[in-house]
């Protein structure tokens, strides 16, 4: 399950982006600190593949995949040095696959702080390198020392102080220079600013239909290196709480949020963390099950099961939708149309799976 940790300034919108994704759980508040201790929340990732399988097949458990939220508190100028919530905030995020910045975009006399996401976004990754070249210089000593007695930690030192010169610099390391041998030698480190991020740009209500156009500066300094994906989050954060799904559907449309916040955040998220789904179906159980872009058939089969992994002979396949075409896996086995794969085999979004093994 991918993990997702919210970090902004206070009142940016976390706690309501928490509750537009999750459907509710966390105060949101026009003041900082309303969020004191990490709301945790899950959801199901919608999937109208795996809604369309489980009807062929008559499931009956349909088991979609599923993503946490973690709404941390908000970050203030100084947090590196225990201002605001101080390390326990920074403790938050560094338990997270990736990081998700919110970032104020909307205007509101009565919620304090900046309304520009560029202010928004270099106190955040300020901060955060700050946290980072305090936790390297630390490491680097460490390393230094023991040096004296194991040669072969020696290119681990040479990494930290690549780092140190970065984050001196004020850039995070997801988008500094240093090449992936170097990331690495630094993944035992933890590094803050060394997680996969991705922006949300939270716009006002009267700043729907210049969604790009607000984001545009977030995304021209991020480049290719972050997702950036506005929204308005008080109001996907309010049609999300809605119980009704024929009315937070109607009322999605009429507001012109599309298909909602959740879709586009896991597309997004997924694009930023490489991954991908594979399905597996018959009329006891439909499942989605997310793996990493690029792995092979037994890797996939080990999702399941270890036991499938372990003793893997071949794996059965065919795209979601060519299964449907033929109404179940025993029509599309008379038609020849299930591929029999062996170990090599790299899985592709939208395969549905069958393993064979023995163990």
């Amino acid at each position: 399950m991918e993990r997702f940790g919210f970090v902004g300034l206070p009142n940016a919108g976390k706690s309501s982006l928490f509750n537009a994704l999750a459907g509710g759980g966390a105060l949101a508040a026009p003041y900082p600190f309303a969020t004191k201790d990490k709301n945790v929340g899950r959801a199901r990732v919608p999937d109208h593949r795996l809604t369309a399988l489980a009807e062929m097949s008559r499931s009956k458990s349909v088991v979609p995949a599923t993503v946490e939220f973690v709404d941390i508190g908000g970050l203030v100028e100084g947090a590196s040095e225990g201002e605001g919530l101080g390390n326990r905030f920074l403790a938050d995020i560094r338990e997270v696959d990736a990081i998700v910045y919110v970032l104020r975009a909307f205007e509101d006399e009565d919620v304090m702080g900046p309304s520009d996401p560029l202010d928004h976004l270099e106190t955040v990754e300020t901060e955060l390198c700050l946290a980072d070249l305090a936790t390297v210089e630390a490491q680097a000593l460490k390393r230094a020392k023991a040096a004296k007695l194991d040669k072969s930690v020696a290119a681990e030192i040479v990494a930290l102080e690549a780092a140190r010169q970065e984050l001196a610099k004020g850039t995070p390391l997801y988008r500094s220079g240093l090449d992936a041998e170097t990331r690495e030698l630094l993944r035992g480190t933890f590094l803050l600013t060394d997680k996969p991020v991705l922006a949300v740009v939270n716009v006002g209500e009267a700043d729907l239909d210049r969604l790009a156009e607000r984001a545009a500066p977030v995304a021209a300094l991020m480049g290719s290196f972050a997702e950036v994906l506005p929204m308005c989050v008080q109001l996907e954060a309010e049609t999300a709480q809605l119980e009704d799904e024929v009315e937070r559907l109607e009322l999605a449309e009429a507001l012109g949020l599309g298909e909602g916040a959740l879709p586009r955040f896991v597309h997004a998220a997924y694009h930023l963390l490489g991954r991908r789904t594979f399905l597996t179906t018959g009329d006891k159980e439909s499942r989605a099950w997310t793996f990493r872009a690029g792995a092979k058939a037994p890797e996939c089969a080990g999702l399941i099961h270890s036991d499938l992994q372990r003793g893997f002979i071949r794996a059965e396949t065919i795209r979601w939708d060519e299964l449907l075409v033929f109404g179940s896996w025993a029509n599309a086995r008379d038609a020849g149309k299930i591929r029999s794969e062996g170990k090599d085999y790299e899985v592709e979004d939208g395969d549905t799976l069958e393993i064979r093994f023995n163990v």
